[in-house]
């Protein structure tokens, strides 16, 4: 019976019957070689790809919700009209056959004071300035026309709920509801006793609703948003004058873009 020897097993070459079965296939030493260093560099390739897919992006203010109220300003462009309400009378009179009013841009200025209630919401209060410039057209039969124009400057005091979205490194989108109380500051008595005036109110309450998008910097939170507000109270003041023939109801619609610095 022959001695058993484990190395027989598995059949191992040496270098010679190697190479030389190697070499009568076809693949010599050199070819190997460059075979390998090619599949070396694709290999190197592939993980210097992978890797500038992960690239690292700086995450800034990363403490920024841990804080409980946050304080900030923005400039707004309003775009503003009267949403009129014709009365039966507008039928009916020898008066005015249109009455409408354009959309005219403005201006609002204020500040942003925000407080954090959860993950999810926040607690808005937007107090500010408006100057406004609304008109009402008059197209009368026979190719006349006129205009009343009420300038006047308001203070607003917007109270809204804000959802935020998950961050996403630098930025998230959010959504925003509530109710806004404006005064107007400037009233002009001697031009609304006018005998041909519009008379309009000073008090308003509106609903106001919107989008934004947050973008957070090194040392600040940009944000612009886009808001629409629609008026609650009728600001028509009934006279017996020909500008408020025809007219039932006035209420305010606004569009306005925000930018907010916070």
């Amino acid at each position: 019976m022959d001695t058993p020897y484990i190395r027989r097993r598995f059949n191992l070459c040496r270098s010679q019957t190697c190479w030389s079965g190697l070499t009568r296939s076809g693949l010599t030493r050199s070819g190997l070689i460059r075979l390998f260093l090619f599949l070396f560099l694709c290999v190197g390739i592939g993980l210097q790809a992978q890797a500038q897919g992960y690239k690292y992006v700086r995450k800034h203010l990363e403490r920024y919700d841990d804080k409980t109220i946050h304080y900030g300003f923005f400039f707004a462009a309003p775009v503003t009209r009267f949403s009129v309400s014709h009365s039966p009378a507008f039928l009916t009179a020898d008066s005015a056959y249109r009455i409408y009013s354009p959309n005219k841009p403005s201006f609002r200025v204020g500040f942003v004071v925000n407080a954090f209630l959860d993950d999810r919401f926040d607690l808005r209060l937007t107090p500010s300035v408006s100057l406004f410039s609304r008109e009402v057209h008059y197209d009368y039969p026979g190719g006349t026309s006129k205009t009343e124009v009420r300038e006047s400057t308001w203070l607003d005091f917007p109270l809204l709920l804000k959802y935020k979205s998950e961050r996403r490194n630098n930025s998230r989108m959010y959504l925003l509801a509530g109710g806004a109380f404006s005064v107007e500051t400037n009233v002009r008595r001697k031009e609304l006793q006018g005998a041909s005036r519009l008379s309009t109110g000073t008090m308003d309450l509106a609903v106001e609703y919107g989008v934004g998008f947050e973008q957070f910097f090194e040392f600040f939170k940009f944000a612009p948003e886009l808001r629409f507000s629609h008026g609650l109270i009728n600001l028509y003041r009934p006279t017996s004058n020909a500008a408020g023939v025809g007219i039932n109801r006035l209420t305010t619609h606004t569009v306005t873009l925000y930018l907010n610095f916070e």
